[in-house]
């Protein structure tokens, strides 16, 4: 599905200059950066949880920082829907990156200057708490300024940021793997662990605010932003939008994309339900012992950046394949369960791997597919509220998965 120039549902009459060609993948290499940087700061949290856990041995954390995430992540996406059009994402895009080193800052400093790796110091973990729900806001204004402004884009530009998402991931696996080698699993281990997720993510956020404030510089930038302006003008009016003219336009973009979101639902319903709560819980290995968990999830990240790298080489067009595609995931309940309750076979390593592998890829490739899909089935101009909308699908999705995987 080649979206360029004039296929970006312009109308007829439109300016055919030629398209700037995105030398050495510059503008690409943003965008999958960008994609990279706004996913690693939970990943951060999540990875460093081992950490927490000694430190505030009576809280439920990884439980408790899902939760806070998640609810202010869906109050956050509501807002950002219903009034982004007061706002520039531009701006939106700087304020969370600000707010993401910041957020990154407090829990060293706070180990550093308070808790001092002290158990049962509760105060620090409310603290902590707090910080991922200010880490939730900030990726809420960069997620879906991102995905709004790459969905004004070519396909390609979707898909870099899709597949850093995915990268985020294994760059953290890779991470976890180099501190369980190299450092400790005392407190003294822990402690370096964690300061280790939170250093290489402020240095990753940090780049991103460069790239960012740097990439509208770019001739490829610089001609769609053009292209969007031209659209804009021909077919609406270029004043300020009302609120009442905005929500309209905003659910009739919703109604459009439904059963995109739909599909993103029911991926993240069926991947959180299993994933990472079941690979770190209730499998086990004689052989790998608490290697398992480990290589299991870097073999689900891996697979899933396969999985959102595959749409730059095949992009499934078919909507109705696309979803469908969603709906036989479900199956992964019962084959997991298989592992559990299973015939004995079924419980070993090899098995267990491959479906965690086939988890991942599937969510990784049908992710990709629908959100590179959602803003081409608008006009140009209602591309970035597309974008945005299926942020919307799916942090509802991530909320639901993560709801039904403590049952």
């Amino acid at each position: 599905m080649g979206f360029t120039e004039s296929t970006l549902l312009l109308p007829s009459d439109s300016s055919h200059k030629k398209v700037p060609e995105d030398k050495w993948h510059l503008t690409y290499i943003v965008y999958f950066t960008l994609g990279l940087g706004y996913l690693l700061p939970w990943n951060a949290f999540i990875t460093a949880v081992d950490y927490f856990s000694y430190l505030y041995p009576d809280a439920s954390v990884d439980r408790v920082f899902a939760v806070v995430y998640m609810l202010i992540g869906l109050l956050g996406i509501f807002l950002i829907i219903l009034y982004s059009h007061k706002s520039n994402a531009f701006v939106r895009i700087n304020v969370g990156l600000a707010l993401f080193v910041v957020s990154l800052l407090i829990v060293p400093l706070l180990d550093a200057f308070y808790v001092k790796g002290r158990v049962g110091l509760y105060g620090g973990f409310y603290v902590t708490a707090a910080t991922v729900g200010l880490s939730s806001v900030a990726d809420i204004l960069v997620k879906t300024s991102i995905l709004g402004s790459a969905g004004e884009l070519p396909e390609r530009y979707t898909q870099a940021v899709i597949a850093g998402t995915a990268a985020s991931g294994v760059l953290v696996s890779a991470l976890r793997i180099f501190t369980k080698v190299v450092f400790s699993q005392d407190a003294i281990g822990l402690q370096k662990s964690a300061n280790l997720y939170f250093t290489v993510s402020i240095v990753i956020v940090f780049i991103c605010m460069v790239f960012h404030n740097l990439v509208h510089r770019l001739p490829v930038m610089k001609y769609y932003n053009e292209l969007k302006v031209q659209a804009v003008t021909v077919n609406e009016d270029n004043g300020s939008v009302s609120g009442a003219v905005w929500r309209s336009t905003v659910w009739d973009v919703v109604g459009r994309i439904k059963w995109y979101g739909f599909g993103i639902v029911l991926i993240y319903v069926v991947t959180l339900a299993i994933f990472p709560g079941y690979i770190t819980e209730d499998v086990h290995s004689q052989i790998l012992k608490d290697w398992y968990p480990i290589l299991l999830i870097t073999g689900y990240n891996v697979f899933d950046l396969v999985g959102k790298s595959l749409t730059a080489v095949y992009l499934l067009e078919n909507e109705k394949i696309a979803i469908g595609s969603c709906i036989v995931r479900l199956l992964f309940f019962p084959l997991f369960l298989g592992c559990l309750h299973g015939p004995q076979f079924f419980r070993t390593e090899i098995p267990v791997t491959i479906l965690t592998c086939l988890l991942g890829l599937t969510n990784g490739y049908l992710t990709s597919v629908l959100i590179i899909l959602i803003p081409k089935t608008v006009k140009l101009q209602h591309a970035k509220t597309a974008g945005i909308a299926s942020v919307l699908f799916l942090v509802f999705g991530l909320a639901a998965g993560s709801i039904i995987a403590w049952f």
